[in-house]
């Protein structure tokens, strides 16, 4: 049923490393609900898995002394949803991971997965591109913290090494300070989907009600998750309201490039891709203390 060669069960982040470096055609297994789905499939075979289930190291979130948040990578999306740390600076993640697949999926998938695997779909990674996440890669070579935008480097492939694995996800705290957020999935179904379209915003209003910072990101706009940076210049300064949700809408359509595939056309992409932004920022504005 599932063609590998070897099966090692990494037993300290250093021990991972040691395992990868040891094994050129490695695959790091976290909760499975990716790879194992792969090795059924037939699309992996003939793989060493090195396994970092057991590591819960890896586990947790934790608010660090300057404020950033770190997520270990193998925090499950059920972890996220429920933590009250999360809920109470970065509700918009916890609204984001309780979208994903059905419990017993977020029971076992982690964030790390959920980033590493590289899809433009995966319904974390775009709220962690709205709040400039950094990730923590771990290797031979030492630490390496990678901006999110630039983890992603082509429709299933990320900024990995060899030798590294991810051991967790960074919020940083100007990023999510003042912040509030809203997170939107577009499926055909409420669960156990993949996303036809999703899209995270978050929104900073000023002491006078003006955006002083806005921020959108989407996945399946794009080869990868992407942010549209030309909605996010075209609203700031404005005072919130309706006016301001659409011009961000109008920007945000022109920076993605959707295509065309069996579960929807690139001309309603872009449609959905207009109305969550307008929802997003209505929503986050209104969170933020706005009178829309």
């Amino acid at each position: 049923m599932f063609d590998f060669r070897s099966y090692a069960a990494a037993a300290s982040v250093e021990d991972a490393v040691r395992l990868l470096a040891e094994k050129p055609n490695a695959v790091i297994m976290a909760g499975g609900s990716d790879v194992l789905i792969k090795m059924r499939s037939r699309d992996m075979s003939q793989v060493d898995v090195v396994s970092i289930y057991g590591l819960d190291e890896l586990r947790g979130i934790r608010l660090e002394p300057n404020g950033d948040i770190r997520i270990g990578s193998l925090t499950s999306f059920s972890h996220i949803e429920h933590d009250e740390t999360v809920n109470r600076l970065i509700p918009v993640l916890s609204q984001a991971a309780g979208t994903v697949g059905g419990p017993q999926i977020r029971n076992i998938g982690t964030i790390g997965g959920n980033t590493c695997n590289g899809v433009t779909s995966a319904d974390t990674a775009s709220t962690c591109f709205a709040l400039d996440a950094i990730i923590e890669l771990t290797g031979s070579e030492g630490v390496r913290h990678v901006p999110i935008v630039g983890f992603y480097l082509r429709a299933g492939k990320v900024d990995i090494r060899p030798t590294e694995i991810q051991t967790a996800v960074i919020i940083p705290r100007d990023s999510y300070e003042n912040c509030f957020g809203h997170y939107q999935k577009y499926a055909m179904r409420n669960a156990m989907d993949i996303a036809t379209l999703n899209c995270s915003v978050n929104v900073r209003l000023n002491a006078d009600g003006a955006i002083e910072r806005a921020r959108i990101a989407y996945g399946v706009a794009g080869p990868v998750p992407m942010r549209a940076g030309s909605a996010e210049a075209a609203v700031c300064g404005m005072p919130a309201g309706e006016d301001a949700a659409h011009i961000f809408a109008d920007a945000a359509i022109r920076d993605i490039n959707p295509r065309d595939s069996w579960r929807a056309s690139k001309a309603f992409r872009i449609h959905i891709a207009h109305e969550l932004a307008v929802r997003g920022l209505t929503e986050s504005m209104r969170r933020a203390g706005a009178t829309i």
